[in-house]
């Protein structure tokens, strides 16, 4: 009887394979000068991807340089080269005539080029990378209303990013020193451009949120899950991050004693921002990457701002408040 494992395989004792060498051709790297695809001579090629290379690389350099015309000539030559399946590429190249698009002065074209990335947007990655982008064209423009929209989807949809909520509460902050010193808000600037989306009773609930107390609780609101996240991340933090959020800390204390609430409404909406920061949650609600066809989130309202309603900071603090502008 043969003891378990006390046997070996028969392939063991084989002679080893004879192993033929072949030669392998000689590798020449590629030298190039630089900007070697500002030369004419780059595009003398029948090479799509080498094209599309060099109208990608004026495009990038023409950004950087601020000569956004150029850079809108050539990203949009480049998008001529893109391969069907090459979706990265294309997205860098659309987001780049968009904000070209902004910086020009052309709002239609650059709304209507993000228009064409959320159509094809498919994970949160490219939801994310949109959302930015439209924050960027909206406060270029000016249109708080959909400025606002657009950083309160980023914080649904990264609730635990302390810069998008900082973010979000500076915008609140500046619209009612703007109502402070104008007097009222002119209906342009707290329009959504994105309203032929919503419904009616979204449209009219963001209008109630125009109201000055409203925006002064959301406000608070923001700034303070700025401070309750950035109180819980600098632990992991060192070197120039954390000095950012140190100094990103500060801020948000001399904001929130500006905006003066009392300890009573600072105490209500601290518990309602801080239900959700619990670490293994926090760790677990990663939706990094994940596909938008199982993505499932609550709205900004429904999440968090019907709650803080609920707390009756309005009844009991809004109209008393006064934000203390700086002389």
């Amino acid at each position: 009887m043969e003891i378990f494992g006390s046997t070996f395989d028969d392939s063991v004792f084989l002679e080893a394979k004879s192993r033929v060498s072949v030669t392998l051709s000689p590798y020449n790297a590629k030298l190039c000068e630089p900007e070697w695809f500002c030369d004419s001579a780059a595009l003398d090629t029948d090479d799509s991807l080498e094209r599309q290379k060099v109208y990608k690389f004026r495009a990038d350099l023409a950004v950087r340089q601020g000569n956004y015309q150029k850079a809108l000539d050539a990203y949009s030559s480049c998008l001529e080269w893109i391969a069907d399946n090459n979706l990265t590429i294309r997205r860098d190249v659309l987001e780049g005539m968009a904000r070209c698009c902004t910086r020009l002065g052309q709002k239609d074209r650059a709304l209507e080029l993000a228009e064409i990335l959320s159509k094809e947007a498919s994970n949160t990655c490219h939801l994310t990378s949109l959302l930015l982008l439209k924050v960027t064209i909206y406060q270029h423009f000016g249109v708080v209303g959909s400025t606002m929209l657009c950083l309160q989807q980023l914080c649904n949809l990264l609730p635990f990013n302390p810069w998008h909520w900082y973010n979000l509460g500076q915008t609140c902050l500046q619209l009612l020193e703007s109502k402070t010193t104008a007097g009222s808000c002119p209906p342009q600037r707290c329009e959504s451009t994105e309203e032929q989306n919503d419904g009616e009773t979204e449209e009219q609930q963001e209008a109630a949120d125009c109201d000055e107390d409203r925006i002064w609780l959301k406000a608070c609101t923001c700034f303070i899950r700025t401070r309750l996240l950035l109180r819980i991340l600098r632990q992991q933090q060192s070197s120039f991050v954390l000095q950012r959020s140190e100094n990103a800390l500060q801020t948000t204390d001399d904001v929130l004693q500006r905006l003066n609430p009392k300890d009573s409404t600072l105490q209500a909406i601290t518990e309602v921002m801080s239900e959700d920061l619990i670490p293994e949650k926090m760790r677990e609600d990663n939706q990094d990457g994940e596909s938008l066809t199982n993505l499932c989130l609550q709205s900004f309202r429904e999440r968090w701002w019907n709650k803080i309603l609920l707390t009756g900071a309005l009844e009991t603090d809004g109209s008393q408040h006064r934000v203390q502008t700086d002389t």
